[in-house]
């Protein structure tokens, strides 16, 4: 095959779950161009993803709403002519997509009735037995592409990772300076630590390592805006607050340059251990085994038994959320204390 199109998921995570895809297929193909196919909100992800060679923006809650523009894009799919499309994505339009742009081979999970429109149905599996990382390498392993690496990875641009340095500079922060991450949003309100806890934690390590040469950072998109100054608010010591102040790409770079990023389970969490960079992973609702991080860095991850969230839990009208609440700040500090620690001897 020589022109190969991998039809990707929506979010951060997911996409950065995906991201063995692309050198396992270039390994299987090595003369093939592979192309991807993903909303506009992933493509900086992407754009750090290895051995991938296009990406193809396919945004339906914007520029692809209208039937016409549909239509436009399937007309661009067929020029293209590639031989195969992977389908990550489980909606019927984006199998109706490829099928339409005349891809003769068409490989996908059979959901919402769209097997009548795949060459290749792939076995189901249920979304929460497996990681969803090895639920997307499925995909390309059915149709017999072997898998050497499974590990995720980013790599940052080092033109990105310039611009980062100057911003870090021009926030008090000396090149030699180790950096300690806080990402305190989140996609959904049931997923966020509680923002005392978040209050209490940054205290303490500001207070560990004030004089240290360390410095904590709190980083967020412009959505986290308004939860970031309540919790700075309430602090005595500042941190540096990159909080809308940094795209995504360079979210990206920003990672790599940190000791340790403390986060939830959100895309931040998957793009520092994707760089290789420590993680503290806080888990409440979600499970580990189904959306932990599975980058080179090593992650902990800090998760408390209270019996609802044996299983992926998606019950955003929770009133209690004491999933998250049960792990403590004192929990996390040790935690990373003993990671900073580590690295320093």
């Amino acid at each position: 095959m020589k022109k190969i199109l991998v039809v990707n998921v929506n979010w951060v995570g997911d996409v950065i779950f995906s991201s063995p895809i692309f050198k396992a297929l270039k390994q299987a193909y090595p003369e093939a161009t592979i192309s991807c196919m993903a909303p506009l909100r992933v493509k900086e992800v992407l754009e750090c993803i290895e051995c991938l060679d296009e990406i193809i923006i396919c945004d339906e809650g914007n520029v692809h709403n209208g039937i016409f523009a549909k239509i436009k894009l399937i007309l661009e799919l067929r020029k293209k002519k590639f031989d195969a499309a992977f389908l990550l994505h489980r909606s019927l339009t984006r199998a109706l997509f490829v099928y339409f742009a005349g891809i003769p081979n068409r490989i996908g999970y059979d959901t919402k009735k769209r097997g009548a429109f795949l060459t290749h149905k792939v076995d189901w599996i249920e979304v929460n037995d497996v990681h969803r990382r090895d639920y997307y390498l499925n995909v390309i392993e059915s149709f017999g592409v072997k898998v050497n690496e499974r590990r995720t990875v980013l790599v940052p641009k080092n033109e990105v990772t310039q611009s980062v340095m100057t911003i870090l500079r021009n926030n008090c922060v000396e090149d030699n300076d180790r950096l300690i991450i806080v990402n305190c949003g989140g996609n959904w309100d049931l997923k966020r630590w509680p923002k005392e806890n978040f209050v209490e934690l940054i205290e303490k390590l500001i207070g560990e390592y004030k004089q240290k040469g360390i410095k904590v950072i709190i980083s967020g998109a412009p959505t986290d805006i308004v939860l970031v100054e309540s919790i700075v608010e309430q602090l005595k010591e500042k941190p540096i607050v990159l909080v809308g102040k940094t795209t995504l790409i360079q979210v990206i770079s920003l990672m790599s340059l940190a000791e340790l990023l403390i986060s939830a389970d959100s895309g931040p969490l998957h793009i520092a251990n994707s760089v290789n960079t420590d993680t503290i992973a806080i888990f409440g609702p979600t499970r580990s085994e189904i959306t932990g991080p599975k980058g080179k860095g090593k992650a902990v991850i800090l998760q408390k038994d209270i019996e609802c969230n044996r299983q992926p839990c998606y019950k955003l009208d929770c009133d209690d959320n004491v999933c998250m609440k049960a792990i403590t700040a004192d929990d996390v500090f040790k935690i990373a204390v003993k990671i900073i620690s580590d690295k320093g001897k």
